[in-house]
Formats: C-alpha cells, sequence, structure tokens
C-alpha cells in the first residue's frame, strides 16, 4: 500500500482545506510529522485512518462522528477527506463525509445531513465511480488490505506507547493484543468446542453408565438375594466389568435353581400319574356297578310294558295293510275336492250374469261372449276420439292459466318499470356522493402520518428544550467547576515550581554530584519554606482538574447530543405548539373517521345499482316475453275451439244412452268377462263331476282286495305320517332298549364288577388333587426359574449389548477429554500449562520477536536480542513470554529492566517486526507508507543515529515512513518533514526540504 494524496476539509484542527503530496514526501524515504503540542500532528494520521475505514483509533471516534468537523470551519464549509492510494495494485481514491449539521436552507434552526462515501478508481487515464455505499466500500478496502482497523492502526501507524506497554506487559495482556492482530479467536473457539464435545460426551457417558446401572438393578430385583450390586456410580472407570461380573454369578446361580425344580416337577409329575391311574380304574369300576344296577332296573321296566308293546305291533300291521288302499282314497278325495270347487265357481260366475242368461248352458254363454266383444271393438275409434277431447279441454284450460300469469307478470313489470329512472337517479347519487367521501378519505389519510409525526417531534421539541435547559446549565456548572480546578491546579504547579529548589535539596548527598549543576559540595541546600507544595498535593489538583474536565466533557457532549436531537425535533415539528397540533390532528382524524364511514357505502351502493340493472333487465324481458306468448295463445285458442266441435259431434253419436263413450266400453268389457268366465265355470264343473264317479269305482275295488269290507275300514286303518312314525319310533325304542339290556346282562366284566364291593371314588379323587395340586406347585416354581434365568439373560444381553455400545463412546470421551485437556493447559503431558491459543500466538510472537531482532541488533549496536520465552511464570500459565538477551552480560533478562531510551527502540523493533509479520499474515500486501508516533525524544544521539539509520534502510524496500516527533534535533536530521502550524484560525500544513 502506497499513499499518495490526502485532501483534509474542516477536519479536526484544520478549518480549511489542505492538502499532503505523500508522493513528494515519499520520495526522500523518511520524512518527518512535526509541530507544537495540539497542532494536529496525529489528526493527519486520524484522516488517513478515517479515509481508509471510516472512523479514527480510539476514543477519538463519536457515535456519529460529528466530533470530526473542526471548530474554526466556515459553517457552509462540509467536513471531507480524500485519500487518493495505491493498494493491490489498483489505484484508487476515497472520499468520505462525516454527518454536518448545517443551517437550514429555509426557516430557523438546523438540519443534519447523513454521512457520505465514495470510491472511485483510475483506469485508462480517467476517474471511474466503484461506489458510494458505506458498507461495500469498507468491506472493499479491509479485503485489499487484508487487515482491520485495529491491526492497520498497530502496523502502518506504529503507536510506540502501546509498544512500550506491550514490551513490559504480562502474558495476559500480551495475549489481548496478539489475539486481535492475528485473529486467533478460531483457536480459542476450538478449545472450547473441544471443551463442549467433552462434557457431551461425558453426559452421554454417564447416561450409558445410568442405564447400565438400572438393567443391574432390574437382574438384582430378578435374582433376588443372588446378586449383590457394586457401589459405583455413572461414569466411574471399571462400572462395566463390575455390572457383567455380577450379572454372571446372578445367571449361574438361577440355572441351578432352575435344575433343582425341575427335578423336583418330574417327581411331581410321576406321583400324580400314579394317581390318575388309580382313580381311573376307581371310576371304572363305579361305572360299570351303576351299568349293571340300571340295566336290571330297565328290564323290570320292559316286562311290564309288554302288552302294550304287542297291541302297537298289530296296529302298525293294520296300517300296512292299508297302505296299499291309499293311492285309490286319495285319488277319490282329489276328485271330490275339485268338483266341489267347480260347482262353487260355477255358482258364483251365474249369479253376477245379467237376466236372461239363467239357463244357458256353457255353449250359449260363449257366444253371448263373442257378440258382446265385437261390439266392444268398433267403439276403439270413439275412445280415442274421446282422450283427444279431453286432452283438448286441459290444454284450452292451460291456455288460461297461462294468459293470466303473463297478465300479472305484465302488470307488475310495468309497475316496477315505472319507477326505473327515480330508483337509478338516487343509487347514482348514493355511489357519487360515498365516491367522494373516499376520495376525501384518501386525502385525509395521506395527512395523518405526516401529522401525527410532527406531533411526535413537537411533543419530543418540548421535552428536549426542557432538558436541553437543564443540560446547558449543567454544563455551565461543570465548565465553571473544571475552570477552578485548573487555575488551583496552575497555582500549585507554580507555588512547586517555585519551591522545586528545595525539593531537590531534600535528595543531595554529601560526595554525590548535584544533578543540577554537578558539584559534590552542598554548603548551602535550600530549605522548603512555609506552605510548601509538594508533588502529592501537585498530582491530587491535577486529578482533580482531569475530573472535572471529563466532567466538563461529557456535559458538552450530552448538550451536544440533546441540541442535536432538538434540531431534528425542531426541523420536524416547525414552531407550531404541540397542543395546537394536536388539536388539528385529532380534528384531522375525526374528519378522516366521518369520510371513512361515508364511503363505506360506496360498495353497497354499487351492488344495489348492478342488482337493480339486472332486474332493469329481466323486467323488460319478462314483459317482452308475455306480449309474444299472449299472441300466440289467441291463435292457439281457436284452433283448440274448432276441432272440439267436431269431437262433440262424433263422441254424442258413439256413446248412446251411456254418459261417455269410455262408460258405454267399461259396461261391455264387464259382460264379455262375465260371460267368458261362466262359461269356462259351466264346463270345469261337467268334467270334475264325470272324474269323481270314476274315482269311485275304483277305490271300491282296492278295498276289497286288500281285505277290508268297505271303503271306509281302509281308511280308518289307515295311519298319516306322524301317527305312523311315532309307532314304529314306540316300536324301534322297545327293541332297542330289549337287546341293550340283554347286552349288558351279559357281559363278564360287568357281572363280575356286580359281585365286587362298592368303589370308594371321593378317597381316589381326593388324592388326585393333591397330587395335581403339587405338580402346580411344582411347576409354578419351574416356571418362576425359567422367567428368572431368562430375565436375566435378556437383561445380562442388553447389558453386555450397552457396555459394547458404550465402548466406542467411551474411547471417544477418553480422546476428547484428552484433547480439551491438553488445549486447555491441563493436562499432565502438557508441561507447560499453555492453551491451544496461547500456544499459537506464542509462534507469532516467537516469529515477531525475530523479525524485531534483525532491527534491534542494530539500533543497539548488536547489544540487544528479543527472544521468546515459553518459561511458567510462578504457578500459572507459560507461553507469552518476552525476555532481552543482553551480548555484554550473556544474560537473558526481563524487558522490563530496560531504560527508557532502550525501551523506546526496542518496542520500535517490535513495532516494525510485528508489522513485518502481520503484513505477511495478511496476506502478503506490501505496505510502502508506514508512521512512527513519538518516542525519539528519550534517545542519545548515538542511538537516535542508530535509529534513524534502521528507518532510513526501511527504504531499500522502497518504503516510506514517517516519524511524527516534536523533537527539535530531528528537525535537523530529517530534511523532508511536513509541518504542522497552529493559530486561532486552525492548523496548517507545510512541507519543507521538497519539491
Amino acid at each position: 500500500m502506497r499513499l499518495h494524496r490526502l485532501d483534509l476539509t474542516a477536519f479536526g484542527p484544520f478549518g480549511t482545506t489542505q492538502s499532503v503530496a505523500f508522493d513528494a514526501l515519499s520520495a526522500a524515504g523518511l520524512f518527518l510529522l512535526h509541530g507544537p503540542t495540539g497542532a494536529g500532528k496525529t489528526s493527519v494520521l486520524d484522516a488517513v485512518c478515517y479515509a481508509l475505514y471510516g472512523s479514527v483509533p480510539g476514543a477519538r471516534q463519536s457515535a456519529q462522528g460529528l466530533t470530526l468537523r473542526s471548530d474554526h470551519a466556515a459553517p457552509a464549509t462540509r467536513t471531507s477527506v480524500t485519500l487518493e492510494l495505491t493498494v493491490a495494485g489498483r489505484r484508487l481514491e476515497i472520499t468520505r463525509q462525516p454527518p454536518w449539521e448545517r443551517a437550514k436552507k429555509r426557516g430557523p434552526g438546523t438540519t443534519l445531513d447523513k454521512a457520505q462515501s465514495s470510491l472511485r478508481e483510475f483506469e485508462a487515464g480517467a476517474w471511474k465511480d466503484l461506489s458510494r455505499s458505506h458498507q461495500e466500500i469498507g468491506e472493499e478496502i479491509t479485503q485489499l488490505l487484508g487487515m482491520s482497523r485495529e491491526q492497520f492502526c498497530q502496523v502502518v501507524l506504529l503507536p510506540q506507547g502501546d509498544f512500550a506497554r506491550f514490551l513490559r506487559a504480562d502474558a495476559e495482556a500480551r495475549g489481548k493484543l496478539l489475539g486481535r492482530l492475528f485473529d486467533t479467536d478460531r483457536f480459542g473457539e476450538v478449545e472450547k468446542r473441544l471443551a463442549e464435545r467433552r462434557r457431551a460426551t461425558e453426559a452421554r457417558v454417564c447416561e450409558g453408565d445410568a442405564a447400565l446401572l438400572a438393567d443391574a438393578h432390574r437382574m438384582q430385583q430378578a435374582a433376588g438375594a443372588a446378586m449383590e450390586l457394586p457401589e459405583l456410580t455413572p461414569g466411574e472407570p471399571g462400572l462395566a466389568d463390575a455390572v457383567l461380573g455380577a450379572a454372571a454369578v446372578a445367571r449361574s446361580t438361577a440355572r441351578e435353581q432352575l435344575t433343582v425344580a425341575r427335578a423336583g416337577l418330574t417327581a411331581a409329575e410321576s406321583a400324580q400319574a400314579a394317581a390318575d391311574r388309580a382313580l381311573t380304574d376307581v371310576r371304572e369300576l363305579a361305572r360299570s356297578q351303576r351299568r349293571f344296577a340300571e340295566a336290571r332296573e330297565r328290564a323290570r321296566a320292559l316286562e311290564e310294558r309288554a302288552g302294550g308293546h304287542r297291541e302297537a305291533q298289530e296296529r302298525m300291521d293294520r296300517a300296512r295293510k292299508a297302505e296299499a288302499v291309499a293311492p285309490a282314497l286319495e285319488l277319490r278325495d282329489a276328485a271330490g275336492t275339485e268338483h266341489r270347487r267347480a260347482a262353487d265357481a260355477e255358482a258364483r260366475a251365474r249369479e253376477s250374469l245379467p237376466a236372461g242368461f239363467d239357463g244357458a248352458g256353457p255353449s250359449g254363454l260363449a257366444t253371448a261372449a263373442r257378440r258382446a266383444a265385437e261390439e266392444l271393438g268398433g267403439l276403439e275409434s270413439a275412445r280415442r276420439a274421446e282422450h283427444r277431447r279431453t286432452a283438448l279441454v286441459a290444454e284450452r284450460a292451460d291456455l288460461d292459466r297461462q294468459e293470466r300469469a303473463d297478465e300479472d307478470v305484465l302488470a307488475e313489470a310495468t309497475t316496477w318499470l315505472a319507477g326505473w329512472d327515480t330508483l337509478r337517479t338516487a343509487l347514482q347519487s348514493r355511489i357519487d356522493l360515498a365516491q367522494d367521501a373516499a376520495t376525501r378519505a384518501e386525502q385525509l389519510a395521506v395527512q395523518r402520518e405526516p401529522a401525527q409525526r410532527r406531533l411526535t417531534a413537537a411533543r419530543r421539541r418540548d421535552r428536549l428544550t426542557r432538558d436541553t435547559d437543564d443540560a446547558r446549565r449543567q454544563a455551565l456548572a461543570s465548565a465553571e467547576r473544571a475552570v477552578t480546578a485548573r487555575d488551583h491546579w496552575l497555582d500549585l504547579k507554580e507555588q512547586r515550581l517555585d519551591g522545586i529548589a528545595a525539593e531537590l535539596a531534600a535528595g543531595l548527598r554529601d560526595g554525590t554530584p548535584c544533578a543540577v549543576c554537578g558539584a559534590t559540595d552542598h554548603p548551602a541546600p535550600a530549605r522548603k519554606a512555609a506552605g510548601h507544595v509538594d508533588r502529592e498535593a501537585e498530582e491530587r489538583a491535577l486529578a482533580d482538574h482531569q475530573r472535572a474536565e471529563r466532567g466538563r466533557a461529557e456535559d458538552e457532549r450530552r448538550l451536544g447530543a440533546l441540541r442535536e436531537a432538538l434540531a431534528a425535533a425542531s426541523a420536524e415539528a416547525g414552531d407550531t405548539p404541540a397542543d395546537r397540533l394536536a388539536a388539528e390532528t385529532e380534528e384531522l382524524e375525526r374528519d378522516f373517521a366521518r369520510a371513512r364511514a361515508e364511503a363505506s357505502d360506496l360498495h353497497a351502493a354499487h351492488e344495489e345499482l348492478r342488482h337493480a340493472e339486472q332486474e332493469h333487465r329481466h323486467r323488460t324481458a319478462e314483459r317482452q316475453q308475455a306480449e309474444l306468448r299472449a299472441a300466440s295463445r289467441a291463435a292457439r285458442r281457436e284452433a283448440l275451439d274448432r276441432e272440439r266441435g267436431t269431437l262433440d259431434a262424433e263422441l254424442a253419436q258413439a256413446r248412446g244412452d251411456s254418459t261417455s263413450v269410455a262408460a258405454r266400453a267399461d259396461r261391455l268389457e264387464r259382460l264379455v268377462a262375465l260371460l267368458t268366465d261362466a262359461a269356462d265355470a259351466a264346463r270345469h264343473a261337467e268334467d270334475s263331476a264325470q272324474r269323481l264317479k270314476d274315482a269311485d269305482a275304483r277305490l271300491s275295488d282296492a278295498a276289497f282286495r286288500a281285505g277290508f269290507d268297505t271303503p271306509r275300514a281302509a281308511a280308518a286303518a289307515r295311519l298319516d305320517a306322524a301317527a305312523h312314525r311315532a309307532l314304529q319310533q314306540r316300536l324301534d325304542t322297545w327293541q332297542t332298549e330289549e337287546a341293550a339290556v340283554r347286552t349288558v346282562l351279559a357281559e363278564t366284566d360287568t357281572v363280575a364288577a356286580a359281585r365286587l364291593p362298592p368303589a370308594d371314588q371321593a378317597g381316589a379323587e381326593r388324592t388326585a388333587a393333591d397330587s395335581a395340586r403339587r405338580v402346580r406347585e411344582a411347576a409354578s416354581a419351574r416356571d418362576a426359574a425359567e422367567r428368572r434365568c431368562a430375565e436375566l439373560d435378556r437383561l445380562s444381553a442388553r447389558a453386555a449389548d450397552g457396555v459394547r455400545r458404550l465402548g466406542p463412546l467411551r474411547a471417544e470421551y477418553d480422546r476428547v477429554a484428552r484433547m480439551a485437556a491438553l488445549t486447555a493447559g491441563t493436562a499432565a503431558d502438557n508441561e507447560r500449562r499453555m492453551r491451544l491459543e496461547s500456544y499459537v500466538l506464542a509462534a507469532r510472537l516467537e516469529q515477531v520477536a525475530a523479525a524485531a531482532t534483525v532491527r534491534l541488533r542494530r539500533m543497539s549496536s548488536g547489544r540487544y536480542t528479543l527472544v521468546h520465552s515459553d518459561d511458567r511464570a510462578g504457578r500459572g500459565r507459560s507461553g507469552l513470554g518476552l525476555h532481552v538477551v543482553d551480548a555484554w552480560t550473556g544474560r537473558e533478562r526481563d524487558t522490563a529492566t530496560l531504560s527508557g531510551g532502550e525501551t523506546f527502540f526496542a518496542s520500535l523493533a517490535l513495532a516494525l517486526g510485528l508489522a513485518d509479520v502481520v503484513t505477511d499474515e495478511a496476506g502478503g500486501v506490501r505496505l510502502d507508507t508506514l508512521f512512527i508516533d513519538e518516542g525519539f525524544g528519550s534517545l542519545d544521539d548515538q542511538t537516535l543515529d542508530e535509529v534513524l539509520d534502521v528507518l532510513d534502510a526501511l527504504r531499500e524496500r522502497d518504503r516510506s515512513v514517517g516519524i511524527v516527533s516534536h523533537v527539535a534535533d530531528l528537525r535537523r536530521r530529517i530534511h523532508a518533514q511536513l509541518e504542522v502550524v497552529k493559530g486561532r484560525s486552525g492548523s496548517e500544513l507545510r512541507r519543507r526540504g521538497v519539491d
């Protein structure tokens, strides 16, 4: 990075536009930026930092950048900083303007303009605009430089005071600075992540151990007293092995108990089998004895019922003979039933006939039916004509109904259409009024938010006015206290300077040279006068003055902030009182509410008008259609009347003396049906009488052949199906019972059992029940033992599986815990208790020390070498120690033992070395322009020459170094100078020793 030009306008102490041509200063390689205290030397460096990053270092940056503006600038001049530089081979121009509080163009008061930024690049002989966004410009510059603002201020603007403190600081302070410069937070994050991962894996291991212990407690419940649990907690080593060992012992004990239970069950089952066999024998004996007794009883019952059995057998024989006559009997019954039904039907048919057909036979009735059917066929045409006339009458009545309906429609439509114009005018008027209200509501809505903002700003303005008055009074009081404290401090300082001789004389000793004149004899040392002011009193007064100044600055800052807020609120609210604005706002809200309420009717009015227009179109169409239908109905009515006259003449001839053709046809249809039914019934009656006569003859012949005297006797001997089955069942049951009784009484085993004493079945059942109970108890014991073994096997397998699954997790925990302890510096093998971030910073510090030593050896004529030390300080951690090796004594000592001048050039070498390392760390961005701020006043002439030689050697790398100092001897040694001259109207920049 090389700086070319810097333009300042109304920035810091510079009230007018000042320009710095860095190209001319850099040509000399080494240039001096000097001027009296407070002239603005540091402000030049602040301007460079502000142009690049939009902010200045340290506390000089306010919240909005308003303090960057020069108090000497004209009110119409805006603060601006323009920096032209080359970085990464690109020539850029950056312009930044901080926020500016200026007078309003119209009206009293001030307004605040926002900060502005612009970035341009010089390409192809012309400047090209790149961006005007603060964020984009900041990201672009940071990416090109590869450094943050803090790194830039440490690397390019070398603050010697900071590095002197860094040189003497402890390891923690060095770690904070190096961490900001080298961005080692990621290594700290690694430590945190490892610690979090260790806690997470530890929790998972404890969770797994807790589950293992829970399984162990379940195994203990299943095993009873056969298992003892280890007294270990989750996370302790050896827990898994102890649980698995106890589980193995419990499983072995449970299997032994299972073997004993199975042997007991086998013995119980054997005893039960013997008892069951004895019970079976006893039950069989009792059954045989009961069977023999029952057979004897059944035999006596059969002998008592023998007479009834013989009668039933004879009745069954007669029924079998009657079965031969059954077909003839059934045929005769069917013929008689049929004849009776045919005679009844014929009688009913003749009763329905009209008079004149009483003596007619089947043929006469059939002939009369044919004549009536022929007459009915001749009325078919007249029936169709009558149906047509009925349809004509219905259609004529329908036309009359339609005519009445159309008349109603016409009347209603005519009445509605008569009021259409009035209705449309009223609805259109509603729409116009609602539309006007909507327009008015939109206009009022636009005014509402500005009015509300103005009212809020007015209230804020009134509140800030009161706060500003209070802050102004407090600022005046703070300023008075600060002036009083400053005068008191200056008085004490003047009194101390007047009596400084006595203070110096207090430290004189005989034989010791005087610090003022160098004499070893002190014949008349000065004495302290009454009321002498010592150093402590002056320092207390200075501290009081500084506290008062800080209080004054804080009160002025608060007053400035309140004035800015008041100006912004006044600019927005104007001079109108808040009460008046509140009333206007309320009136505006009321007007807006009324307008919205009136405008809400717009949609309803539009909808009503749309529905009314649709109704108008519908009514008009209805009226036109009704008129068309009326014309059509008139023609149709005339045609219907003519056709009905023709049909009436034809029907009068066809219906005769009946009321209608349909009535005459119905009468003929009923007559034809009655005659036909009567003829059929007469023929069927004649046929059934002949069949009945034939059936009587066949029945008499069948009864004689079967051995019965008359057909009636054969009919009496017959049995119906139910009686036959019941009688046969009685006979079969007798035979079955008789055979069964004979069989039982003939069985040898049964007869032998009957001769034995009665069986004791109850005793045998008690013995068998006792055996079964003992088997159940043994089976329950066996089942419990099996369940215990199965549960222990299951829980042991789950515990073993849990141990296997916990193995990788426990190994991961051991590995992570070891890594976390190592990176945190708490592990036993981390001998120096060095954290990971400290280790990385130690490597960077070692690089910085090596780079700084190259220049420190030249500055100290080869005497001093900076070395990195990783020794532990007391019981603390190590890694960021910094020592100096004195070649004259050959000993290594702490940097805090260096003198003031030695500390300066050691810190300068350290700053230059740190700049080189940070530059390389940032991606190797070349830094062609550096600034070194103060510290040269503590060097003697020889050391100053050596330091300047080192700085001048930087030109070998085509660098330019700017030294910021007010040491007079440097103005003689460095010819290229940029002088800051301060005056009552602001500071100015002047170049010396360059063209």
